[in-house]
């Protein structure tokens, strides 16, 4: 597969023209276009990326720097990365001119309370898609919304339960 560094650019700036809450709340229409429509990965290796992207210390826009190196080496990362990153900066800093000056406008905070439960949707999808793409059993659907649970509901430092996931799949019980 020799996918142009045109076509992984253009497609990262529409999605970084897209990306309300950050990189991850665009995590299911990136598998549609990576996985689904181009086949250019498989729905594993994808979550794998995912995985390796949030392990790594950093913002959670790796995952399409991963995209990007996995479809054409080093080039294609750093394409992949300029494209998610450059126009939503570019339009970001424009708005922010805009924002600070109409800090008592109505329309701001209505465009506030409106994004908030947008950017929400957007993350348990996210949230949904990679649950479908790397739990393979019911015990490990089961693993995840025990954990889903259990960071929503209390102050438990999320990286037990992270260490947790990992020792049960040492065990072989999540295959």
């Amino acid at each position: 597969m020799n996918v142009s560094l045109t076509r992984i650019f253009l497609l990262h700036c529409m999605f970084s023209l897209m990306a309300v809450g950050g990189a991850n709340v665009l995590l299911p229409e990136l598998h549609r276009h990576v996985v689904d429509m181009n086949g250019w990965m498989s729905s594993n290796e994808f979550a794998s990326l995912y995985a390796i992207a949030q392990a790594a210390p950093g913002p959670n826009v790796l995952i399409v720097s991963l995209i990007g190196w996995k479809l054409r080496g080093i080039p294609g990362a750093l394409v992949a990365t300029i494209g998610m990153c450059g126009p939503s900066s570019i339009l970001t800093y424009g708005i922010s001119l805009l924002w600070d000056r109409f800090k008592t406008s109505p329309w701001r905070r209505a465009i506030e309370q409106g994004l908030a439960p947008i950017t929400i949707g957007l993350v348990l999808g996210s949230g949904t898609l990679l649950a479908r793409a790397a739990d393979l059993s019911w015990v490990s659907y089961g693993v995840t919304a025990v954990a889903a649970i259990v960071a929503y509901r209390s102050r438990f430092n999320p990286l037990w339960l992270l260490a947790a996931g990992a020792a049960l799949g040492l065990t072989g019980l999540l295959g």
